[in-house]
């Protein structure tokens, strides 16, 4: 026990080092530079090109934000894809019948109205956050298994509750018979068919956005003492118990944070331009995907799981490319495969608990390389 905790001490201080060399203001610098590149060169990747990076960039903030719980508090959730889809159908909510209302449509919509995006976001990850609180509070007092249980049966029930919503309204006199209320109890978000017309605000300069700025804050979250409290009740719960850390607070605050995200990218995947909003969003499909980026990358590492994110994205790219070959049907089998194979030569991942840097760093400064 004291050994784990030590080798984590030495873990976290070594990143610290590195992070404290570097002044405050340049990694927000950095994520607005990235972000403003982005958007400068949407207009010379074609359509194609875009939407992978697209896909790659949302799944990157899913698989970061699940690192927060999976990875610094060392629980098991596999219902993070059912937060993605609160966002995204809040948000969706939010847009479609407030421009509807507004402008009288949701398409076709100019530069102008690309600021929504913000605000919906926010407000589709505080929606996610709620309900990461709402299962994380009773919950997160379950250990392994039994958390990962609760986690994918919530999914499942969203999923359900999904289904038996209304239908969709497509103008703004069926929206004034049935009123606010029959609007939102229950929501007018076209059930099983799915909630289609959403505006399509998502581009590349919003997505990196958001991947720089999550990547930012889980690097400063896992090097504060938050983070600290976080690792260690990982590493040797009791013993982080018996220090004075209160477990059970420290994980759901992880699971609110990582719920919060996860609506953001909720919120980004549902203004995408060709993605239709459905219930089978919040299934477990896309939760064992980000699972296993997570995993491959390393539990704990923030630059792993990002780099896990980016192949796994290609990787399915690829698949669906050769999909007249017959290639989507060998997709889980490939991914369990890897899976497996990773626990057996790589348990770790690829990364472990350390990061991308570490491995760049003298070791000197690091105490003789330990």
């Amino acid at each position: 026990m004291g050994e784990g905790l030590e080798q984590l001490s030495h873990v976290s201080d070594r990143a610290g080092v590195g992070a404290g060399m570097i002044p405050r203001w340049v990694a927000p610098c950095v994520v607005v530079a990235f972000a403003f590149v982005m958007y400068a060169s949407g207009g010379f990747v074609g359509d194609y090109a875009s939407r992978v990076m697209l896909d790659t960039g949302i799944m990157m903030i899913a698989a970061v934000s699940l690192t927060i719980v999976n990875g610094f508090t060392g629980q098991f959730s596999i219902g993070h894809a059912a937060f993605m889809a609160i966002g995204g159908y809040v948000s969706g909510w939010l847009t479609y019948y407030g421009l509807l209302a507004t402008l009288g449509r949701t398409t076709d919509l100019g530069a102008e109205h690309g600021w929504l995006l913000l605000p919906a976001a926010i407000i589709g990850g505080l929606a996610a956050a709620g309900a990461g609180w709402l299962v994380g509070l009773p919950s997160l007092r379950l250990r392994g298994d039994y958390l990962a249980i609760v986690t994918l049966g919530f999914g499942e029930i969203l999923r359900v509750l999904l289904q038996q919503t209304d239908r969709q309204r497509f103008s703004s006199q069926e929206m004034s018979e049935v009123g606010l209320l029959g609007l939102i109890v229950p929501p007018d978000v076209g059930g099983a068919s799915g909630f289609e017309s959403i505006p399509k605000l998502t581009n590349l300069a919003w997505v990196y956005l958001m991947v720089g700025a999550v990547i930012l804050f889980a690097i400063r979250l896992k090097y504060s003492s938050y983070g600290r409290a976080m690792l260690a009740i990982r590493e040797d719960e009791i013993a982080a118990e018996s220090m004075g850390v209160n477990v059970t607070r420290m994980k759901v605050r992880a699971f609110m944070f990582a719920a919060f995200f996860a609506g953001v990218a909720g919120t980004l995947y549902a203004h995408q331009p060709g993605t239709l909003l459905r219930p089978a969003d919040a299934g477990y499909a896309r939760s064992f995907d980000i699972v296993i980026m997570v995993v491959m990358g390393g539990l704990g590492s923030i630059s792993g799981a990002t780099l896990a994110a980016i192949v796994v994205s290609l990787l399915n790219v690829g698949l669906l490319e050769l999909a007249d070959y017959g290639a989507m049907k060998w997709r889980m089998p490939i991914f369990a495969l890897l899976l497996i194979l990773i626990m057996i030569f790589r348990p770790q991942g690829l990364f472990g608990l350390r990061e991308i840097w570490d491995f760049f760093r003298s070791r000197d400064r690091t105490g003789g390389g330990r």
